[in-house]
């Protein structure tokens, strides 16, 4: 009876202790080799025996998911434990981590590497619910021995209490300190209070008193926010704003391997620099020869250092611009926002500028040192009101400066500016693109100019849907094909995600700069040029002239034309197909001849007022292992009756003989081959009044009959 008491009591404790997030030390897991439970190398017990971990790709974020199942406080550091070629090491699956299941349900499997995970966990205390592991609910444990731990009521616990804490996590100055910051809690709460001098390296390190308090409600717990620990900086520059990326985490100055960033990555280290909008990022390929952080959380909001991953890389270091005193927040990219501009680069202060003091000359500036197109809009408040600060001069700017600072300043005449005159200013995207070495504008490999630089284009996840954005970009019509290659590039390509091109096509900001052995072939449906129509005439009196997007053809009656079709030279072979409607049978009638030399001829012996109808040229022609066709625009072809009998008598019998002759190299030619189509002659057509006479006679036989001219 007394062993199922004590059962039910563990179980019950155990079930309280994970509804209040609270974690048992596991059997299977554990750190050797430190100087606490808390630290060492990671180790799981797989299959009977105790194997050690992979130390690539850790870092805090992930880190924290082992502290927490080991019972112990926040992940502090992990580095990488150099091991002896070729003994096995586990693999975690870290996607399986933060779905909730414990290490041992998630190992992918042994891994031959030099490497194993040494960790340190805090012992005492541990920051929960917080948006990232500098801030949070504050709990501490008295011991290691004891598996309990408590909050802490706000009566207990002061700044310089909070500025031991936030050493202790390795993060950086308390910035916020609040009873029920971070959610309320019931018991158990600590019961003792801290005395600390605000120099401790740990809390329990710190003079411990008994609280003055009988009691602490819920919504008096610490919840505590310390500042991010890291320190960015930009080397080997010309200016403070410019130069390779390094990142200080955990005492320790290395270079930032920024292979999968691209410009809005950029941008949050801009702005953690103080400097303006991220203007350029240039990869350059180089040995580092020592450690590297890789970083994968830029944009999430937590601090740096929880996805600060330790890696070796021969990886391109990276050359970062940012711009020195203008920048646009608050923006649908980074080519549009309020503009914000600050006067020195020692001036911490960043300044709103009123429209009255900025024009369509100044923005074509702060476009062009911001890296993007010429100005597209420029209005008070396009991007939200501003109070105070405002700038307090006027721009005065030719248009052909390199930056906002550099232009004329004058005193302004303004007194005041209302909060929805703050200038917001949008300027087109920079990016032009194209497809090449396809035979046309509409096919071939992509590529991209950016920043003045024509590279290769490629995103590993696009499909059909991105490449019809590209073709309707590019005025090419819809997407026939899109096909991976592979080729060996001298430079870094342009790097695209899907993602990103949906959003927008070729944002500035989703650009990143990659070294692929990968690029795109893209096949548009309008690959071909437009074919041109033309009509002549024997009696030498017609003419074409355009009307809008209608060419004007006119012809004499009672003499022959011949309405021609060509194409400039870009694929061998194809055919041309003329179509027209009859408005005698109200019915389409198309007649196809092969293409010869890009062209093709139809000969109409006989001009009557029938044939006063719009004609059409479509040329087709199979590559790419597609039939692609390309139409010509509409040719009215108008018929004007003969000149007076004097000129009909001049006129008559020269087009008699040249339709004698015409018709005598025709027969000739039938009779050398049946294969050789060049001419086209359309005879037997119904027309004028006969026609109408004899619509019931005709209309089962061939509306025209082909002839051959040689």
């Amino acid at each position: 009876m007394g062993h199922l008491l004590l059962l039910l009591l563990l179980l019950l404790w155990s079930s309280g202790a994970q509804a209040e997030g609270k974690h048992m030390p596991t059997e299977s897991v554990r750190l050797v080799g430190g100087d606490s439970r808390c630290a060492g190398i990671l180790e799981l017990k797989h299959k009977g025996d105790w194997k050690h971990v992979l130390g690539f790709e850790w870092t805090l974020k992930k880190a924290a998911f082992v502290c927490r199942e080991l019972d112990c406080g926040s992940a502090l550091s992990t580095r990488q434990i150099h091991e002896s070629p070729g003994i096995p090491v586990l693999r975690i699956k870290f996607d399986c981590l933060q779905s909730g299941f414990t290490l041992e349900k998630c190992i992918r499997g042994f891994y031959s590497a030099s490497s194993s995970l040494y960790l340190t966990c805090s012992d005492s205390v541990r920051l929960l619910n917080g948006t990232g592991l500098c801030s949070g609910r504050l709990e501490v444990r008295s011991n290691q021995s004891s598996q309990w731990w408590s909050s802490v009521c706000k009566a207990d616990f002061d700044l310089q209490d909070a500025e031991v804490v936030c050493r202790e996590l390795g993060c950086g100055a308390r910035s916020a300190l609040q009873g029920a910051l971070y959610g309320e809690v019931e018991d158990p709460v600590w019961s003792k209070e801290f005395q600390c001098g605000g120099n401790e390296s740990a809390l329990l390190d710190c003079r411990i008193s008994d609280s003055a308090r009988t009691t602490c409600s819920p919504d008096k717990a610490v919840g505590l926010t310390c500042s991010e620990p890291d320190e960015f900086r930009l080397v080997g520059g010309d200016r403070r704003c410019a130069g390779r990326l390094e990142l200080k985490h955990e005492e320790d100055w290395r270079p930032v391997d920024p292979s999968d960033w691209t410009l809005k990555e950029a941008a949050v280290v801009c702005r953690k620099l103080g400097c303006g909008a991220a203007v350029y990022l240039e990869l350059k390929r180089e040995y580092l020869g020592r450690l590297a952080w890789l970083i994968e959380c830029v944009q999430s909001g937590s601090a740096l250092k929880e996805c600060a991953e330790s890696s070796y890389t021969s990886l391109p270091s990276s050359k970062l611009t940012c711009s020195d005193s203008v920048r646009l927040l608050n923006g649908t990219g980074l080519c549009s926002g309020r503009l914000e501009v600050r006067s020195n680069q020692s001036n911490q202060w960043w300044s709103s500028v009123c429209e009255a003091d900025f024009d369509l000359q100044d923005a074509e500036v702060v476009c062009r040192e911001l890296g993007c197109g010429a100005p597209s809009a420029l209005q008070g408040a396009l991007y939200g009101e501003v109070e105070d600060p405002v700038w307090s001069k006027e721009f005065q700017c030719g248009g052909n400066e390199s930056a906002l600072l550099d232009c004329r300043i004058s005193d302004s005449a303004r007194t005041t500016c209302s909060p929805d005159k703050a200038v917001g200013l949008t300027c087109s995207e920079p990016h032009e693109i194209k497809l090449v070495e396809g035979g046309s504008r509409c096919a071939g490999r992509l590529e991209l100019k950016h920043e003045e630089d024509w590279r290769p284009l490629f995103g590993s996840d696009w499909t059909l849907k991105e490449a019809a954005l590209v073709c309707k970009e590019l005025d090419c019509g819809s997407a026939v094909s899109i096909k991976k290659e592979r080729k060996q590039f001298s430079k870094p390509v342009w790097k695209i995600s899907s993602d990103c091109v949906q959003s927008g096509l070729l944002l500035k900001g989703c650009i990143q700069s990659t070294y692929s052995t990968s690029t795109w072939n893209l096949i548009c449906s309008d690959l071909l040029l437009q074919p041109i129509i033309a009509v002549s005439s024997v009696d030498g009196v017609s003419k074409a002239y355009e009307q809008g997007l209608l060419l004007m053809g006119r012809v004499l009656r009672g003499f022959s034309f011949t309405i021609s079709c060509s194409i400039q030279p870009q694929y061998p072979g194809g055919s041309f197909q003329l179509n027209f409607i009859s408005s005698f049978f109200n019915a389409e009638h198309n007649y196809t001849q092969p293409a010869v030399n890009h062209s093709a001829y139809f000969l109409f012996p006989v001009a009557e007022p029938a044939h006063q109808i719009n004609y059409t040229c479509v040329y087709q022609v199979y590559v790419f292992s597609h039939t692609f066709s390309s139409e010509s625009h509409p040719l009215s072809v108008s018929v004007s009756d003969p000149p007076v009998f004097p000129l009909r008598v001049v006129f008559q019998p020269v087009t008699l003989l040249l339709l004698s002759a015409a018709l005598y190299f025709c027969c000739k030619a039938r009779g050398q081959t049946s294969n050789r189509q060049e001419d086209t002659e359309l005879v037997n057509y119904p027309l004028g009044v006969g026609a109408v006479e004899r619509e019931g006679d005709v209309q089962g036989d061939h509306l025209l009959s082909s002839g051959i001219i040689s």
